[in-house]
């Protein structure tokens, strides 16, 4: 939801409201709106005038770019970027009026556009960055508002707990120089913890076992493979789209699908991360375990095990949801919110998640940066439009659930999710708990309660699963046809995290650092396209597992070892 929730498609074209980037002017004025279908303060109670839920006297406009996925067909006739049910809901409720000075396609199009509007100093009033590098070259180019102190002021109880929960490290990620320059994404651990998603259904009429390891998957893709379950075009197991990476990395921690990250885990390696071994930092890319991983990768993409288009395919999702594929590897969201028209193109299709283990039994996992992205701030906002940013996402945390959820959470503008980092592992719990009669929903009915879909989730928990509930919940426990967009949350939740809720990791590896350090500002870029180029072409069998050694030291050669010298300088601090 990449968080998307959630980066789940990336898209190549360009959609837009004018090819410019804002002139960073903000004004106040009356703009009129398309009449409300959306919650308005007769179902959101205001609380009591408090500054942090604050009712404008005046209409304020805040201008935005946005992110936007030009293939979604959810939003309805006549309603757009910057006219809603969401930007209604804003304007009757607080008064704000939402402008979408541009929008781009999701993905690399989006960047784009960040990129070219901060280096031309044209930034519009606020915009989602995709990455905390944004933030920092804005910020270091003098193009941000310093909010330090008007979001101590404004920000909501949910917000304040949040950003508390991450032990500061949001605050951190969220602030250069020691001020803080922009609203931080807080995400749930889960997202960083990739699994294995797999067809139970295929599995079945095999008569196959769950595969528990690298060796058992390697036997249960050439089954799938070998009895054509899906027929001519079957895939055993899914690979990266073309603009993909093979794994997570320290930069783009979590919510990588089609990715190999654990196969990676089960050799005990974690490409893309900084490692800090007692003391000593060692990047994982350069790991004898890496390369045995890539070794057993390649050997599956020339049996014909791994998508033959792994690394090209436009994205990686046309062939899950066109249910020709067997197993791909992500987080818990995309047997769910990710692959819907997989169960709209066979409701039967009983996606199931498990961990990938090591020979000797273990889970190893590695664990994502408090959050991804980042919502920055012209320095030239008036103080009511960064007052309004605030209270919009203030907003978001509070309310989202009350919204339609048959129309994409991408047409929220502005939505830079946070969120508890245990809040997918506690709703499985709680959710669990009410299908078994041991709790009831209006146990979760709570103002600002610290996890905000709770109540909801309980209740359409109810309404939208059947027993039995003594065994694993697969695709017959679940009512596709009353409420879709709660179908996919609740089967990505109560399958796709059951793992991660239910078995403790035996070992969880986090990076020694989640941005950049001064000489990657410089050399980074270079490397990360050479190593991102030379692992492909590896498992692709494009350049032999031996030329991994090369690799490595030209990793080395090209700025690898200055930039491992001030991670280790960073990690001593």
């Amino acid at each position: 939801m990449k968080n998307r929730l959630l980066c789940v498609l990336l898209a190549a074209a360009v959609a837009g409201f004018g090819a410019g980037c804002s002139n960073g002017q903000s004004s106040s004025s009356g703009v009129s709106s398309a009449p409300s279908s959306a919650p308005t303060s007769s179902k959101v109670e205001q609380l009591g005038g408090d500054a942090q839920f604050h009712k404008f006297d005046q209409p304020v406009t805040v201008h935005i770019g946005m992110s936007v996925d030009p293939t979604d067909k959810t939003l309805p006739a006549g309603d757009s970027a910057d006219n809603n049910q969401y930007t209604r809901y804003l304007k009757d409720n607080y008064n704000i009026v939402v402008k979408a000075d541009w929008t781009a396609a999701s993905g690399s199009n989006f960047d784009q556009k960040v990129s070219l509007c901060i280096a031309s100093s044209n930034l519009p009033d606020a915009v989602v960055v995709s990455n905390r590098t944004y933030m920092t070259k804005a910020a270091g180019s003098g193009l941000l508002y310093d909010i330090t102190d008007l979001f101590q002021q404004y920000q909501s109880k949910q917000v304040k707990e949040y950003m508390e929960k991450s032990k500061g490290q949001a605050m951190e990620n969220a602030s250069y120089d020691g001020r803080m320059y922009s609203l931080p994404n807080i995400t749930c651990d889960a997202d960083g913890v990739i699994e294995m998603l797999i067809r139970q259904d295929w599995l079945d009429k095999l008569k196959l076992p769950v595969p528990k390891t690298v060796g058992d998957i390697e036997k249960t893709a050439k089954a799938f493979l070998q009895n054509k379950v899906a027929g001519e075009n079957t895939i055993g197991i899914a690979g990266p789209s073309k603009d993909s990476n093979l794994y997570c990395d320290f930069l783009d921690s979590s919510n990588l699908v089609g990715g190999f990250d654990p196969i990676f885990a089960a050799y005990d390696a974690y490409p893309g991360y900084w490692l800090n071994n007692n003391g000593t930092i060692s990047y994982g890319t350069l790991s004898p375990n890496t390369k045995k991983a890539l070794e057993v990768l390649a050997g599956w993409y020339k049996e014909g095990l791994i998508d033959p288009q792994a690394g090209t395919r436009d994205n990686v999702g046309d062939p899950i949801n066109a249910n020709q594929v067997g197993i791909v590897f992500g987080p818990w969201w995309e047997i769910g919110y990710g692959n819907g028209d997989s169960f709209k193109n066979d409701p039967t299709a009983n996606w199931q998640a498990y961990p990938v283990y090591t020979d000797d039994g273990k889970w190893n996992v590695h664990m994502k940066t408090t959050g991804t992205s980042y919502t920055i701030i012209n320095k030239n906002a008036s103080e009511d439009v960064v007052k309004a940013i605030i209270i919009m996402n203030n907003a978001l945390v509070r309310d989202e659930a009350i919204f339609d959820t048959k129309v994409a959470v991408g047409w929220y503008p502005l939505r830079n999710v946070m969120a508890p980092s245990d809040e997918v592992e506690h709703t499985y719990t709680e959710c669990l708990k009410v299908l078994q009669g041991k709790a009831d929903p209006e146990d979760y009915n709570e103002k600002e309660n610290t996890y905000k879909i709770l109540y909801t989730d309980a209740k359409k928990c109810k309404q939208l699963i059947k027993g039995p509930f003594d065994k694993p919940l697969g695709i017959g426990n679940f009512d596709q046809k009353t409420d879709w967009g709660e179908f996919q949350r609740l089967y990505s939740v109560m399958v796709g995290d059951r793992p991660f809720a239910t078995i403790k990791p035996d070992k969880t590896v986090y990076s020694a650092v989640y941005s950049q350090t001064e000489g990657m500002q410089s050399k980074w870029a270079n490397l990360w396209k050479l190593e991102k180029a030379e692992m492909l072409k590896i498992v692709v069998g494009k350049e032999p597992v031996s030329s991994f050694d090369n690799f490595v030291q030209q990793w080395k050669a090209e700025g690898g070892d200055q930039i491992t010298a001030e991670v280790q300088e960073v990690a001593k601090k």
